[in-house]
């Protein structure tokens, strides 16, 4: 089945980000995190992760930054309690990871790392390995999640990606 918006993948690269599904904003858009109200976009480019802020249709622009994107939902879109099951992939997640060996996996949510995990999970650091790939879990940047905001699990994030230099 074609995929609804891309993968952005390559081998070995600082960080894969990994989504539940496209929103059916981004499906239209064919591009990641399209809905404008979501921070995504934002929140990259504020905690370091960017040096500029991308709109939705740059997202190919990451992998010069050593960063990709998939979603365990690849061929539906909408909200999490719209997906139909069979449409839910974590397998074919676990494969791409397996194949590109990022640094690291990064979930863009507790729900798309539950589904992964198969278990309840918490923000940050996770005790998983995949060969050399080690995972992270952040907070929803979706605007009906804000409730659960927290930019420091994002920052977070930035300095294990882009360390601070030292002098």
């Amino acid at each position: 089945m074609d995929h609804i918006v891309p993968d952005l993948l390559a081998p070995h690269l600082k960080l894969v980000f990994c989504g539940t599904a496209p929103s059916a904003a981004s499906a239209r858009a064919r591009a990641y995190y399209a809905n404008p109200g979501n921070q995504f976009w934002k929140v990259l480019h504020r905690v370091g992760l960017t040096p500029t802020l991308f709109r939705p249709q740059e997202y190919p622009k990451l992998l010069s930054l050593g960063i990709g994107m998939t979603d365990v939902c690849k061929t539906a879109s909408g909200n999490d309690d719209e997906l139909p099951a069979a449409a839910i992939d974590p397998e074919s997640v676990r494969k791409k990871l397996v194949r590109y060996q990022p640094q690291w996996a990064a979930f863009t949510s507790k729900y798309s790392a539950s589904v992964y995990f198969k278990r309840k999970v918490e923000y940050g650091v996770q005790p998983d390995r995949l060969g050399q790939t080690q995972f992270y879990v952040c907070c929803s940047t979706s605007g009906r999640a804000r409730r659960f905001w927290r930019e420091e699990v994002w920052e977070g994030l930035a300095a294990l990606i882009s360390p601070p230099s030292r002098a």
